[in-house]
């Protein structure tokens, strides 16, 4: 075989059909047909979105959930981490309260500890406490009232036990077993509740998640769990146990899986190492959560002024025009090429988030103007940044339905057409 015929068959293998940014749309198929009749099916969509502090801000996912809710129908918060895990957390639609007498323990940052024991699930962070009294809170927002709460918590030999109230509805919740577990609880309340709370009998126990529904019919539901500067190995100090109960109960008809930018700002990031550890993840993932469609998202256009992360394994970061101060680390572009290139190899559906900005080096332009989309760190978006983010993958998702599963459905003319990348 010559070497010309060789690459011609390897760039065939690894080409790509792109809708706008997202690529090999095939994969979400299932997922797409369940959400084109999401207004009138029996159960909400349930989209489950794991990642950095472009998920955990909620500026993105927000966006994403309010417009998917105006147009489905609105279906609840989704699922959350517990109380109120770190300072500066905040949701949207939603208020999140927790009294004295709470310790937490994350995956990543001051709530990562190596020598704990305490296990962790979907979320990224759990609550402990043997105080009995200590309360977690979710209030509704704005009318957005739900009528269902899950909560997951460790359970086994020795844990103690909550008290679930969702509006008028009251239980009481033993976790103590035989062997350490996990379990996730379900109160469904007699109506419409604007708030639901989680409350200690008799220590100790540990919150993981919970989550809010609305029990109506059709709908979406949106979750985003994130944690604040954490790459996807992070993701990997989870339990595997936990993590499974909790997929059982919260039932995603999609996961995202949105890392990269800290990958891509790591100092001394090797590529070789990141891709062990992209394919060591998503074979994790997918063994916990088998046949759920999965949507990877590269890491967005950002930039830095810091030489050190300018310069890397392959070189130097080429200077973006008007602005040589700011530019791409060095390691952005071999992040974003790798996570391509694994979606491909395993089967899942990929959206390219820097193609969609505009391409390299657009960052800085994104931090300018009188309502500017990008914060002047020029990794983190506004509000108005995160609307057009979400804008612009729902308009990829509408444009890949109209295509694959309802043909007579009017496009978006604001997607780019199908495209075949390598």
């Amino acid at each position: 075989m010559s070497a010309l015929f060789a690459l011609a068959l390897a760039q065939a293998a690894t080409a790509q059909t792109c809708i706008g940014g997202l690529c090999d749309a095939e994969r979400l198929r299932p997922f797409l047909e369940k959400l084109e009749s999401a207004k009138s099916a029996p159960e909400p969509v349930r989209i489950l979105q794991i990642g950095d502090s472009h998920t955990a801000g909620d500026q993105i996912t927000g966006s994403w959930r309010t417009a998917l809710q105006a147009r489905y129908g609105r279906a609840g918060r989704g699922a959350l981490p517990p109380g109120r895990p770190y300072a500066g957390y905040l949701t949207r639609d939603i208020t999140a309260g927790q009294s004295i007498g709470w310790s937490v323990n994350g995956i990543f940052g001051a709530a990562y500890s190596a020598n704990s024991n305490i296990r962790l699930g979907l979320s990224g962070y759990s609550l402990t406490s043997e105080q009995p009294g200590a309360t977690v809170t979710l209030s509704a927002d704005s009318g957005r009232t739900f009528d269902r709460l899950t909560v997951c918590a460790l359970s086994g030999p020795g844990q103690g036990s909550l008290q679930l109230s969702l509006g008028a509805a009251v239980v009481a919740w033993s976790l103590a077993g035989a062997e350490a577990g996990s379990r996730c609880r379900t109160l469904d309340g007699n109506g419409e509740a604007t708030i639901a709370s989680a409350t200690v009998i008799g220590g100790p126990v540990t919150i993981t998640s919970w989550s809010t529904e609305r029990r109506l019919r059709g709908g979406v539901v949106l979750s985003n769990l994130g944690t604040v500067g954490a790459q996807f190995l992070h993701f990997g100090r989870t339990d595997d146990r936990v993590v499974a109960t909790e997929l059982a109960a919260y039932r995603p008809d999609l996961i995202v899986v949105a890392y990269g930018t800290n990958e891509a700002f790591r100092p001394g990031f090797s590529a070789s190492v990141y891709e062990v550890a992209l394919r060591s993840d998503l074979t994790r993932l997918r063994r916990l959560a088998p046949g759920v469609p999965m949507l990877l998202i590269g890491a967005p256009d950002s930039a830095t002024k810091l030489p050190g992360l300018q310069t890397g394994e392959s070189g130097t970061s080429s200077p973006c025009t008007g602005n040589g101060e700011w530019r791409p680390t060095a390691a952005l572009a071999s992040v974003q090429a790798i996570q391509r290139r694994q979606a491909k190899a395993f089967g899942i559906a990929y959206w390219d988030w820097a193609q969609r900005m505009g391409g390299r080096c657009v960052a800085d332009g994104w931090t300018q103007g009188a309502t500017p989309m990008m914060r002047g760190d020029h990794v983190h978006f506004t509000s108005r940044g995160g609307a057009e983010i979400a804008r612009l993958l729902q308009a990829d998702l509408d444009t890949a339905m109209t295509q694959l599963v309802d043909p007579d459905r009017p496009a978006d003319t604001t997607t780019a057409p199908a495209t075949t990348a390598r």
